[in-house]
């Protein structure tokens, strides 16, 4: 009996949390989307209309079918460039948390590319790949790619020196040690980067389909802030927040899935 309740305490007690940040969230996007209704009727500006204004003009973009062939375009760009961040970002950063030259090699250029605004690489993109595609994700990949290679390098240097020493004890080899001990025990920091790529991924693509190849979300934004239409700027970016947080809750939950065996203290602590 006693069994039983002590088994049973620490589900009700995750359900209980749960439930709490999700109650928490609702009444915060509730009193957010009051205050923008009330401010935006009384301010009274073309460019912050009513929130139920601007929920008008996305279900007509929605219904007119305008959205979704746009919305499949930037998905698409958005899965390549990340796609192809994300092996940079795993790669590399273990390469460079792992191996002194290797940091030391390439450290400077990536700390370098982080802090240089990424923006300024979409005239070089669209001069030697052209108004296509191929420019749009390699935006994605310089907004998105180093941010997770610096914290995969700083997950991978942090390891427990006593881990990697058990590990070459049981008689691992330099690749086992990397992909059995390393990564497993860097995953809950790795995935906190991986979040963080995913955000400034969005970011690269609207910006990369606004300023080299107007098409998807990146264009519909462009021509309604041609027309000065306020309304139509805030409803697809709408969409966009939409996206990111779809894709980070994506991410969220491969995190949950891979670091499902790590305890929760050790995740707070890292």
């Amino acid at each position: 009996m006693n069994a039983n309740t002590e088994t049973r305490a620490p589900a009700r007690t995750g359900w209980v949390s749960a439930a709490g940040k999700v109650n928490a969230s609702l009444l915060s996007l509730v009193v957010a989307a009051l205050a923008w209704e009330v401010i935006g009727r009384l301010a009274d500006v073309p460019f912050f209309p009513p929130l139920s204004d601007v929920l008008g003009v996305l279900g007509d973009l929605i219904t007119d079918g305008d959205i979704f062939g746009n919305l499949l375009t930037s998905l698409g760009n958005l899965a390549l460039g990340f796609a192809l961040s994300l092996v940079a970002g795993l790669v590399v950063g273990t390469a460079m948390g792992r191996y002194r030259r290797v940091n030391a090699a390439l450290g400077i250029y990536v700390y370098a590319l982080l802090t240089a605004p990424s923006l300024v690489f979409a005239p070089i993109f669209f001069s030697i790949l052209g108004a296509g595609q191929a420019s749009i994700v390699a935006v994605v990949f310089m907004y998105s790619a180093f941010i997770m290679i610096i914290n995969t390098a700083s997950a991978v240097e942090n390891v427990s020196d006593s881990l990697i020493e058990m590990g070459r004890s049981y008689g691992a080899g330099e690749w086992q040690l990397v992909t059995r001990v390393i990564l497993p025990a860097a995953a809950p920091m790795i995935f906190a980067g991986i979040r963080l790529g995913m955000g400034r991924a969005v970011t690269g693509m609207i910006n990369g389909e606004m300023f080299i190849a107007v098409v998807g979300l990146g264009r519909m934004v462009t021509q309604a802030g041609k027309r000065f239409d306020g309304a139509e700027v805030l409803a697809i970016l709408l969409v966009i927040i939409a996206v990111a947080l779809a894709a980070i809750a994506l991410v969220q939950f491969v995190d949950r899935k891979v670091t499902g065996w790590v305890p929760a203290t050790s995740k707070e602590s890292g």
